[in-house]
């Protein structure tokens, strides 16, 4: 298993499809191995990443306080790390300080909170949700392939509470 996150680069590519962007500049917050960054450039959208380490390509940092001047992205893509950074609204706060008016944030991530919680939590962070996709079939499969793999424990920095969901989502920055 090399992939970082359920479904993989699929899963990647059907998050953009549901985001419907033109090639624009892109930041990936948590890119970890380059992966999608590699996707993205392929299909020749400017894009940059940042994760505390770093595979070839990506920039390191934390992506909780990143470099770029605000507004200086399009969209701002982030899988598997925004709700296991320990800090749900401060990323959301940075990724919207990231992006400009009308930028689209594309998350794949996990969720511990209802789906409604979550929709309100994106809105009061000063997103409008457009798509969610619970996408949590694809994460049972892929955390038991983890816990037979022994590398569940690397999943989250912070234990799991309890029932979590997965979802593709995409939202627009108000």
């Amino acid at each position: 298993m090399s992939e970082r996150h359920p479904g993989g680069e699929g899963m990647t590519r059907r998050l953009l499809q549901m985001a419907a962007l033109s090639p624009c500049r892109v930041l990936d917050m948590g890119a970890g191995g380059g992966g999608a960054l590699r996707l993205l450039r392929s299909l020749g959208f400017a894009a940059e990443g940042i994760d505390l380490a770093p595979g070839p390509g990506v920039r390191e940092g934390d992506f909780l306080s990143c470099p770029w001047p605000d507004g200086s992205f399009d969209a701002v893509l982030s899988e598997c790390a925004f709700f296991v950074c320990g800090d749900v609204d401060a990323a959301l706060a940075e990724a919207r300080r990231l992006l400009r008016p009308g930028g689209r944030l594309l998350l794949a991530d996990l969720c511990f909170e209802p789906e409604g919680a979550f929709r309100s939590r994106l809105e009061g962070a000063g997103f409008v949700p457009l798509a969610l996709s619970d996408e949590s079939a694809a994460w049972r499969e892929y955390y038991l392939e983890c816990v037979w793999r022994g590398t569940a424990e690397e999943l989250c920095r912070e234990k799991p509470r309890g029932r979590c969901g997965y979802y593709l989502t995409v939202c627009e920055r108000r």
